[in-house]
């Protein structure tokens, strides 16, 4: 059964009429993904590789893939500019344009090429690639956003009755405290942005406002001070355990007068180990559906799939590209 906040994502995603790449033509869950989204006309879908191989592919699937457009880099009209405005970002880095004109070629990069020229709106890729490959594209394609210090990613946790945000759980294994404040920002911001809620932030830790004393609780705390300054509009608080963030009695008798506390949606976690662990145990053995890892803090979206990914969790995704460009 489809949970309703993820019906709704679609819906938005069909009134934003967006433009995203799926570069990775190789895989038959990307080629299966491309035709419901076209199908159920939820975006307007561009696929790289050669014409005559993907058609074939497609045909062997019993898949129409009507209005599919799609590129070949290695003839495509745009590889001379391409490959001029790729030497010129990495030109201090000692490239010389026939190693940029060799990189472009790559669907990864030529996806993400499109995406800084304002080709297209966004890309969905890491069926096939690894999470490096798709996020080296992006950071030196398309950039980070300027007041960002780093990229990093959130989960959807769906429960039948709640939705909740996790982070980062994919890309940043120990975060200092300016980027642990970034990470908090941007996964309220996008909470917000995909669920239409306003988001309460938990700042996690195994301590509850002084229950305990140790430098990764200071740690934590220093982060709150900092997204505090940079972001006041923003209900957060921590350091919080995560039952006292979730469970409202608790809360109550943990943090007395806390915003957050007891009704927190979005989950920062200390570091990747922590991030990682929990939301697979949410997954597994909770019987949360997870979505993502979603990646933030490019200026556009980059997304990078798990290599497990299913068709759905490549629509899905797709969809929140399209809501998130």
């Amino acid at each position: 059964m489809e949970f309703s906040v993820l019906q709704n994502i679609k819906i938005k995603a069909s009134q934003n009429k967006r433009t995203i790449l799926l570069p990775e033509s190789k895989d038959e869950r990307v080629l299966r993904a491309a035709d419901k989204l076209l199908n159920e006309n939820l975006v307007s879908v561009i696929t790289l590789g050669e014409e005559e191989k993907i058609r074939s592919d497609a045909e062997k699937l019993k898949l129409k893939l009507n209005g599919l457009r799609i590129i070949n880099p290695k003839n495509a009209d745009k590889l001379h500019d391409f490959t001029n405005i790729y030497f010129n970002l990495r030109k201090k880095k000692g490239i010389t344009i026939e190693q940029a004109r060799e990189t472009v070629q790559q669907n990864l990069f030529f996806a993400a090429m499109m995406i800084k020229e304002e080709m297209a709106d966004g890309s969905v890729a890491g069926s096939i690639a690894s999470t490096g490959d798709v996020l080296r594209a992006g950071i030196q394609c398309i950039g980070m956003k300027p007041e960002i210090s780093i990229v990093s990613s959130f989960f959807l946790m769906m429960f039948p009755n709640f939705n909740y945000s996790f982070a980062d759980c994919a890309v940043v294994p120990n975060p200092d405290e300016k980027q642990l404040a970034d990470i908090a920002i941007e996964t309220a911001d996008n909470y917000k942005k995909l669920i239409g809620e306003n988001a309460n932030v938990a700042m996690l830790s195994f301590s509850t406002k002084g229950s305990a004393k140790h430098e990764s609780i200071d740690k934590v705390l220093s982060v709150l001070s900092i997204v505090k300054q940079k972001r006041p509009d923003l209900n957060i608080d921590g350091e919080l355990q995560f039952d006292a963030a979730v469970i409202d009695s608790i809360g109550k008798r943990k943090a007395p007068g806390s915003n957050v506390a007891g009704r927190a949606n979005v989950f920062i976690f200390p570091d990747l180990n922590a991030g990682n662990i929990s939301y697979k145990i949410a997954e597994r053995l909770g019987g949360a559906t997870a979505v993502g890892p979603i990646v933030q803090g490019l200026k556009k979206p980059f997304f990078d799939l798990s290599r497990g990914c299913s068709v759905d969790d490549i629509v899905y995704t797709t969809c929140i590209a399209a809501l998130m460009s």
